[in-house]
């Protein structure tokens, strides 16, 4: 199946690691020209080496920038003016009690997993919207409608972030711009490994990990954590030229996670 990415110039935030990278991975291969991003020249440069030993025929590009404040994002627009496809992948989270975390945290990721969005989107949406051709994919998660007692900041945010994807949509009616939100369970990144070992300190990797499905994500129906590869296969089906019927969704990838019929 032809997915149509020649030719098609694609902006992956935080992409030089997790799911960013194996999403840039997955579209590189596809044929599209893929712009790397992340916070030092250092760290995009490296995910280009490492990206090019697995696709060596990559169209690559770099934007650095950090997009998780204002100038990044300013520098990022700067260094990418236009593309036809837009991942917004940068997030952060971290374990933490809700009753003792301060405001200063809170706001952190708001500013974050929240504004990093809306500034890219402000930018690059209405080019896609005068061409009437373009794509955005909001890297969100399950914890957006499955509340995680141990993330409650996180949650908070990416609850937030459906609620922007979903307004988003909406200014796209009669176009050939789709704006859309996938929700994928815990991954198997260095980020989340990084949070399993915090929880479960005395215990090995698989261990850690097979006791944070049974007790944090008892409902899972794949009782493990997704490959990367698996999230950015549906992603890149998502965002290239065979789903124009999709819009404004938020498509659960989460392992059957959450028992829902809907």
């Amino acid at each position: 199946m032809e997915f149509g990415y020649r030719g098609k110039r694609c902006l992956v935030t935080a992409s030089t690691g997790g799911l960013g990278f194996a999403i840039a991975s997955a579209m590189a291969a596809e044929g599209a020209t893929v712009v790397l991003n992340g916070r030092t020249e250092t760290s995009v440069r490296s995910a280009i080496d490492r990206l090019k030993t697995a696709v060596p025929d990559a169209d690559l590009e770099i934007a650095v920038g950090n997009t998780g404040s204002a100038d990044g994002c300013a520098a990022v627009s700067a260094a990418c003016p236009d593309v036809d496809v837009l991942i917004l992948n940068l997030g952060i989270y971290e374990a933490m009690d809700i009753y003792e975390s301060g405001d200063e945290r809170w706001h952190e990721l708001i500013e974050i997993n929240v504004m990093s969005s809306v500034r890219l989107a402000r930018h690059y949406l209405p080019r896609m919207l005068r061409r009437n051709r373009g794509r955005v994919v909001f890297i969100n998660s399950e914890s957006a409608i499955n509340p995680a007692p141990e993330l409650p900041a996180y949650s908070t945010t990416k609850t937030m972030q459906l609620s922007l994807a979903r307004n988003l949509a909406e200014t796209t009616k009669n176009t050939n711009v789709t704006v859309n939100s996938v929700l994928p369970g815990p991954s198997a990144t260095e980020g989340v490994a990084n949070l399993i070992a915090g929880l479960y300190p005395d215990l090995e990797r698989a261990e850690a990990e097979r006791r944070f499905i049974a007790e944090n994500r008892p409902t899972s129906l794949i009782q493990r954590l997704a490959r990367p590869e698996e999230v950015a296969d549906f992603v890149t089906f998502l965002a290239s030229d065979r789903t124009g019927i999709v819009n404004g969704a938020a498509l659960r990838i989460d392992g059957g996670l959450i028992r829902t019929v809907v």
